[in-house]
């Protein structure tokens, strides 16, 4: 008889399931993220600006990287910068330096320099600029604002540079902001993501065991709605409550996890 050595083996699973590490291809994906993705994928086609407004946890990073894997590299120049709370002129210099741009001298030359360079990545190599902020809810609103100006070519007669602000609800007030009415105008779309239904999140259990390489999920009924009722249909909740559900279940040598392993789960996660 076959050792059974550790929950991957019990289980089925050919990868670790529920964690980060997962190919665009094998993403969970309902109508929900394609509508977001397309809106997004239009608003940069367009060569327009957009946003990405989603609570912690709901799939905002998946769609970033469909996105990114969506843009042809033959027509696109992606250039993707954490944001953190810096100024106008560190912030500049941060995406000068992912735009290949010299980051020296002060702001207004740092702004001229990093305008040419997103003007000759479209003019000389014939690659569209789009620039990914993530975490854009840490922006200050006087920063925010140098992406007006960033965007200005030729009086604002030409779209050169697109640029995908994502980031958490507080990004929605922050564009709200009486000085940043300019800079919300220049969004073409501003789209959000919602935590998972019911159904959806048996949906996404199912989908993220059998691309792990399960032939059926090893979740009961049961474990399913506690997954639910505790992760309250949060991807990233989810997530650490399933794997962490399967180690136990393992340990005590069960093969279906049920509701009493994902409750274990929680007081061993959050407690």
């Amino acid at each position: 008889m076959k050792k059974i050595t550790d929950f991957m083996d019990r289980y089925g699973f050919h990868t670790t399931p529920f964690t980060c590490e997962i190919r665009v291809a094998d993403h969970f994906v309902n109508e929900a993220y394609t509508q977001v993705f397309e809106h997004l994928y239009q608003a940069v086609d367009k060569r327009m600006s957009a946003a990405l407004i989603a609570p912690a946890g709901t799939g905002k990073t998946t769609v970033l990287r469909r996105l990114v894997s969506g843009l042809p590299e033959t027509r696109y120049r992606l250039h993707y910068v954490k944001v953190t709370d810096l100024s106008k002129r560190d912030l500049c210099r941060e995406i000068a330096v992912v735009a290949g741009a010299e980051p020296a001298g002060n702001y207004p030359a740092l702004v001229r320099r990093l305008q040419e360079r997103l003007a000759a990545s479209l003019d000389i190599d014939g690659l569209r600029p789009v620039l990914l902020l993530d975490e854009a809810h840490d922006i200050r609103p006087e920063v925010l604002g140098m992406l007006r100006i960033l965007t200005n070519f030729d009086m604002d007669s030409r779209l050169v540079v697109s640029i995908v602000l994502a980031g958490q609800p507080p990004l929605a007030k922050l564009l709200r902001h009486p000085k940043l009415e300019d800079v919300a105008r220049r969004l073409a779309h501003c789209a959000t993501l919602r935590l998972l239904s019911r159904a959806e999140l048996k949906a996404y259990i199912q989908h993220r065991c059998h691309v792990a390489g399960a032939s059926a999920e090893p979740f009961d009924t049961g474990a399913i709605e506690a997954l639910y009722e505790i992760g309250r249909g949060n991807l990233r909740a989810t997530d650490h409550l399933a794997l962490k559900s399967l180690e136990i279940a393992h340990t005590l040598d069960t093969d279906v996890v049920d509701s009493n392993h994902v409750t274990q789960a929680r007081s061993m996660l959050w407690t």
